[in-house]
């Protein structure tokens, strides 16, 4: 484990739970972190990652340090052989991520990016219906993550912190990417930063994508729905909750005979019942079975990669005041 702030803490945590795996050194320039963690774990602990990899020669590491840093310790962590997952965003700049990614494929090691969201349970599940078809042609995906300002912050806004994470979701769920996007963003605790963006994607087969996001809400929301012909569904990330919205005209008719009579109307509700998991756990398990060379569904780095330049292209449209046109 490279960086043990909040999230490397959680990484360590998880990692000595599981039985599957050793966790064999820790790393990070915070000397009293350091101590903290490897005492309560029972593994050497160090303060440069350069020495850890020499001396343990881990099969797999997960990178948690400043996202400057990123790709600096994940080209360290490959070149000493290591299977890595870096925590999101990727890197820094896309330039970055490209190289990283050729850096992975040339040493023929896994890269995942912790896009931890794609392994909460409701979203596993809705992903599952949606290809199923019973929501049948897509409409809309409209992300709410709110909540306090958190103190850790400084470094970003919340574009590249919070928005990241719904906007690999969106693809993830949609199997498209977006051509343009537009958002509007304002400051008002952070520093240097957005603390709050409205923002709006439209993707390639037609669905629209809506983020409101800030660090201005005083209790925590994280929510994501998704509209299409037949319904809609909730999903609640924090509970782990799935809701199906029946759009009851669809049992009686075809979508484009409902479109010319303008009927869309309320039918039945089901509350899915899921087993709850720790979303860190089941990534965590699907990152070491990859890197054991077992089928896995993970982020990969150029997942990581859309997902970050997204991101900066939602930051550069709040900046311009305009919509901002992709390529592929």
């Amino acid at each position: 484990m490279i960086g043990v702030g909040s999230m490397g803490r959680n990484h360590a945590r998880v990692y000595h739970e599981m039985p599957e795996a050793t966790l064999v050194g820790i790393a990070d320039q915070d000397g009293a972190a350091v101590a903290a963690v490897a005492n309560r774990y029972g593994c050497r602990g160090y303060a440069s990652h350069v020495e850890m990899l020499e001396r343990e020669k881990p099969d797999a590491v997960s990178v948690a340090v400043p996202t400057h840093g990123h790709a600096e310790v994940v080209a360290a962590a490959l070149a000493a052989g290591c299977h890595v997952l870096v925590e999101k965003p990727i890197a820094a700049t896309l330039d970055e991520a490209d190289r990283m990614i050729r850096q992975a494929a040339a040493a023929n090691r896994v890269l995942t990016v912790g896009h931890i969201e794609r392994f909460n349970p409701a979203v596993i599940e809705l992903r599952g219906r949606i290809a199923e078809g019973q929501l049948g042609r897509l409409f809309q995906c409209h992300a709410r993550r709110l909540g306090p300002f958190p103190p850790r912050i400084r470094d970003v806004g919340v574009v590249i912190d919070l928005a990241t994470h719904d906007l690999d979701v969106m693809r993830h769920l949609t199997g498209s990417e977006a051509v343009r996007v537009y958002a509007e963003t304002k400051r008002e605790i952070h520093t240097s930063n957005e603390d709050l963006v409205c923002g709006l994607l439209r993707f390639e087969d037609g669905v629209l994508g809506v983020l409101e996001i800030n660090w201005l809400t005083p209790t925590k929301i994280r929510e994501l729905t998704v509209t299409g012909e037949r319904g809609m569904f909730r999903a609640d990330y924090l509970t782990q909750d799935l809701f199906f919205f029946e759009n009851a005209e669809v049992g009686q008719a075809g979508w484009d005979q409902i479109a010319i009579l303008g009927g869309v109307s309320e039918g039945p509700s089901v509350h899915y019942a899921l087993q709850k998991r720790e979303p860190l756990r089941v990534e965590l398990e699907s990152f070491l079975a990859a890197a054991r060379g077992d089928s896995s569904d993970i982020v990969h780095g150029k997942d990581g990669k859309e997902a970050l330049r997204l991101a900066l292209a939602l930051i550069e449209s709040g900046q311009r005041g305009q919509a901002v046109e992709l390529r592929h």
